[in-house]
């Protein structure tokens, strides 16, 4: 009897082995997707908390550098809280949606997923958990609004930071997300555009916002007629080599898979990256009659910056290319074109971040195509894909600049925008949160 029981279940296990892969290949967790995922999730993490941090704070001034690691770490508790109150269900609630029709849900995602309701250890998102979906999403929805930082870096007071950033992120940075993001429905799916991992959601989103509020805060006290030099360009160096690193997490990590595609998303980033250094270093170069450290560090942010729309759908040589016009394109916006029109965008957030994000977001309908070894767009189609892509950039040109101008106007005339004169004389780091970077 105990033989025959024996060879029962001997039976019933093998009858189990088939079961358990036609499980898997249905459609349910993926173990070497989720590990991946989760490192992912932990690198872009890593780019703001401590890689931006460090970037940004090793450009300004010695009197400012707490204030720029106190708004990314404050930005990045921030935005956890909402996109887990309403965030993740704005951007990714497909409520309503019906795909290749247009209506307020192609801008704007449900609310069936606020508070993450629903979102529990046995919830799946595609192949990975939706815990770890929702949380590689939440570094993404961190890093944006801590972008823009840059752009008005000494002299717009923290508490004025703190509700631009909710107000911008709630009404720019969720539907542009949406748009893009949201599934079969959502505006930019159904105009056809490419942005695997963020050059309309990201990188335009923030950085037109950036040149709209450094626009409207004014330029820092002293702004043509004294020396506002980076303070500590070795952490710029460190910041610098974080985020790149981090990135990889960022582009490779938007398959959401550990595949052939995110294996190609990481090699572009890597060639795009140095190619745009070595381009922005170059020029500079030939300009200016010196390779500087700060040129490389970030010719290499904008050759970041301009393949992360096409990172998913690029080749090897449409990397070369993305990387070789934003590094060169972008070095001419945040010199040239900064003097030129006077604006005081402090750390070059647009013309690294805007410009190359339209950079990258425009040629990726190019690199996309066969003939430039990418995902396969015949050439035909090639023009096509470009106006998609050139559709969604002025759209998210001109809706982050309505939310971002009417927000801060409404700031300033209620708490105000900017810090006081003699407290940004004094230094952002003692007036807004009485501690100092350095303490000699």
């Amino acid at each position: 009897m105990k033989f025959k029981n024996l060879i029962s279940a001997i039976f019933l296990g093998i009858l189990a082995l088939p079961i358990k892969s036609f499980a898997e290949e249905a459609g349910t967790i993926n173990t070497g997707d989720t590990a991946w995922m989760i490192v992912a999730t932990a690198l872009v993490l890593f780019m703001t908390i401590p890689g931006l941090s460090l970037f940004y704070g090793g450009l300004v001034r010695s009197k400012n550098v707490l204030s720029i690691f106190v708004q990314c770490f404050a930005i990045t508790c921030l935005m956890s809280i909402l996109w887990v109150i309403y965030g993740y269900s704005i951007a990714f609630d497909g409520t309503g949606m019906v795909p290749g029709t247009f209506n307020f849900h192609s801008l704007f995602g449900g609310l069936s997923k606020v508070f993450l309701n629903g979102v529990g250890v046995d919830s799946v998102s595609g192949t990975i958990p939706e815990t770890v979906f929702v949380i590689f999403q939440m570094t993404f929805a961190i890093i944006t609004p801590a972008l823009m930082v840059g752009a008005f870096a000494e002299r717009m007071k923290f508490s004025a930071v703190m509700l631009f950033v909710t107000i911008w992120f709630t009404l720019s940075y969720l539907p542009i997300c949406h748009m893009a993001w949201g599934g079969e429905g959502a505006l930019f799916v159904n105009w056809g555009v490419l942005d695997f991992a963020g050059g309309t959601v990201v990188h335009v989103n923030a950085g037109i916002a950036a040149l709209v509020a450094c626009l409207l805060v004014g330029k820092r006290k002293g702004f043509g007629e004294a020396a506002m030099l980076p303070h500590n360009v070795p952490f710029v160096l460190i910041g610098t080599g974080m985020l790149w690193v981090g990135w990889f997490g960022f582009n490779a990590g938007s398959e959401l898979a550990a595949d052939g595609t995110a294996g190609m998303a990481m090699l572009v980033t890597q060639i795009s990256t140095a190619t745009a250094a070595l381009s922005w270093m170059l020029v500079e170069w030939l300009r200016s009659g010196k390779p500087t450290a700060v040129g490389i560090a970030t010719g290499a942010v904008a050759g970041l910056v301009a393949i992360t729309p096409a990172s998913g759908t690029a080749g090897p040589m449409g990397a070369l290319l993305i990387g070789f016009l934003s590094g060169s394109l972008c070095y001419f916006s945040a010199t040239s074109m900064k003097r030129t029109l006077g604006y005081d965008d402090s750390l070059d957030v647009f013309g690294v971040h805007g410009v190359g994000g339209m950079i990258g977001a425009t040629l990726t309908g190019l690199c996309a195509a066969e003939f430039m070894g990418g995902a396969g767009i015949e050439a035909a189609g090639v023009g096509a894909q470009i106006c998609a892509q050139i559709k969604s950039i002025l759209l998210t040109l001109a809706w982050s600049s309505a939310v971002s101008f009417t927000s801060l106007k409404l700031i300033d005339m209620t708490i105000g925008l900017r810090a006081e004169d003699k407290d940004e004389v004094q230094g952002l780091d003692i007036s807004d949160h009485e501690e100092a970077g350095y303490n000699l």
